[in-house]
């Protein structure tokens, strides 16, 4: 008697296996260019003494630097997808590669602060505003709509797994070699990527389109005006002004700069309208914004990013700070966090190809609350280090369910031709939501911090009153996160007696964690209400056989496709 056996799988054919490759290659270039373009402030932000003192500057000078370099990349994102239009994605996608390389190696040189500004803060940024919103668009052009959660999905984990190695890896260099070799390091890996999109499809560029000087200037000068604004609001106030702060009309002039931000922005939109109505090329069609699942996921992703930069603004303090944990130790206490991001990433696509992506995204801010929760109720007295554990594994599911969706959302939502807007549009809102995130998670720490601090020292006997009065002249502007190191060092120049020094350094101690307590509740509060704010995701995947589906309280879903229910090329 014979046993049938199941029949051989028949050999993929050569040119499927070819293909496979040839997209897997695609994806890892992508990737790889979306993790380098993240991983440069999350190395500096660890190595900033060290910088600065390599280069002769300040602590100062080197985050003027940082601030210099979001400014660059934010101001002329939407330029930088617009160039990709007259030019193809694939060469802005390498031009920026190039600019971006030799900025890496000018940075690594940098024998001062003015050289490191040009190189980082203004090459690398240049560089940054045309590869980013390329990235968007190369992933429409070499996958097909079905393929796209994943791909997207794959390419936002990379830019958060920088952020969450970016500290380990700026702590291991600095401490064993040199922050230039994590520079050094990005020629090479630039000079790969290079090599490697020759195996990229490509959309030819628009031979009508052409560059909206006035436009250009408008939206750089509106942005650039929001975001700065933004950046400062932590040294000088969001709207009362700090002390030793300029004063503009009364107020700070983080108010001044971000509503003539908003003004010029508005000029540029009209501008815009102008221009289509004449028919005249612009540099973005207000019309995409009227799109409904645009708009939708455009909100998600600018939730996400400022919850994202937010919990990676905590964390780290707590682990560094609070706990006094080497950069490389806190950068190896945050590396779970990469570890469950990159499985939702990856693994939902793969595994449910035609989950509803709105549930996906609630879910998604669904275990960013949770995680931030669990983490405001394991801060307290004692606290190691093993308490972000948990959380940052929820934290990290939450971000990856996000990111296998959000991508395919923005772009299928447009034809094909408007992904490389869509992907300057796109990285405009991140970098806002990322830079509002850091600034809102800074000030209600410090406030939270200052107020619990002066209240503990005029409420401790042990510490006398006119130290406290002192104190509250001299910390008016907020109370600084500082270890407990640095202040027993300062209490200690300052001839303060042992027995008040540790009345003040355990006070310190319990309103730094007051002060996360209420940043990461605010952040929690954040997460909660973006469940609310999920309406305009669609509940079916682009690229589905059912193009529209009935929501019972929002309606029919529009086409996957442009806001006029046209559809982009596979």
């Amino acid at each position: 008697m014979t046993t049938a056996r199941a029949p051989t799988p028949a050999p993929m054919p050569a040119q499927g296996v070819a293909a496979a490759a040839a997209a897997g290659t695609v994806l890892l270039t992508l990737s790889s260019a979306q993790f380098l373009m993240t991983l440069d402030s999350s190395v500096m932000n660890v190595s900033i003494s060290t910088v600065a003192q390599d280069v002769g500057t300040s602590v100062t000078g080197i985050q003027t630097a940082i601030t210099l370099y979001t400014l660059v990349m934010a101001s002329l994102m939407i330029t930088g997808g617009k160039l990709g239009e007259i030019l193809s994605r694939k060469r802005a996608f390498a031009i920026g590669c190039v600019v971006y390389g030799v900025g890496s190696l000018t940075t690594s040189l940098a024998p001062n602060l003015a050289v490191l500004m040009i190189g980082w803060s203004l090459l690398e940024g240049m560089g940054a505003a045309l590869i980013m919103p390329a990235i968007v668009a190369l992933v429409a052009s070499n996958f097909g709509r079905s393929e796209r959660p994943r791909a997207y999905g794959l390419v936002a984990a990379s830019g958060a797994i920088a952020v969450a190695a970016g500290p380990l890896i700026g702590g291991l260099m600095t401490t064993y070699a040199s922050w230039r070799w994590v520079f050094a390091g990005e020629v090479l890996i630039v000079l790969v990527i290079l090599l490697l999109t020759r195996r990229m499809v490509d959309v030819p560029a628009n031979p009508e389109a052409k560059l909206d000087l006035v436009g250009t200037a408008l939206s750089a000068a509106g942005l650039g005006l929001i975001v700065y604004g933004v950046l400062r609001s932590g040294s000088w106030g969001l709207v009362k002004p700090k002390p030793e702060a300029p004063v503009w009309l009364g107020t700070s002039p983080v108010v001044w700069l971000v509503l003539g931000g908003g003004v010029v922005l508005w000029l540029f939109m009209a501008w815009e309208r102008r221009r289509l109505a004449a028919g005249r090329a612009a540099l973005l069609d207000p019309k995409l914004l009227r799109n409904r699942l645009l708009r939708g996921g455009l909100v998600a992703f600018f939730l996400q990013y400022l919850l994202q930069a937010g919990l990676f603004f905590c964390v780290p303090l707590f682990l560094s700070v609070a706990l006094g944990l080497s950069a490389v130790a806190t950068g190896v206490r945050i590396l779970p966090l990469s570890v469950t991001l990159l499985l939702a990433a990856v693994g939902i696509p793969k595994v449910w190809p035609d989950v509803s992506p709105r549930r996906v995204v609630r879910l998604g801010f669904l275990l960013l609350f949770a995680g931030i929760t669990s983490l405001v109720a394991a801060l307290e007295a004692g606290a190691g280090p093993q308490i972000v554990t948990g959380p940052l594994l929820l934290a990290g599911l939450g971000i990856g369910a996000l990111a296998s969706q959000l991508g395919s959302v923005t772009v299928s939502s447009v034809p094909d031709e408007s992904s490389a807007e869509v992907g300057g549009v796109q990285n405009t809102v991140t970098n806002l939501g990322a830079s509002i995130g850091t600034a809102l998670a800074g000030a209600v720490l410090i406030s939270a911090l200052t107020t619990s601090f002066f209240t503990g020292i005029r409420g401790n006997s042990a510490v006398p009153q006119n130290l406290a009065d002192q104190a509250q002249v001299t910390l008016s502007s907020g109370v600084p996160f500082v270890s407990d190191q640095q202040l027993e060092k300062g209490l200690a120049e300052a001839g303060v007696d042992q027995q008040t020094s540790d009345a003040v350094m355990q006070e310190n101690s319990t309103a730094r964690l007051a002060g996360l307590r209420a940043s990461l509740f605010v952040l929690a509060l954040l997460a909660l209400c973006s469940l609310f704010l999920t309406g305009g995701i669609p509940t079916r995947q682009p690229g589905s056989e059912v193009a529209q589906s009935v929501d019972p309280l929002l309606g029919a879903d529009p086409p996957a496709g442009g806001s006029d229910g046209s559809t982009g090329r596979a």
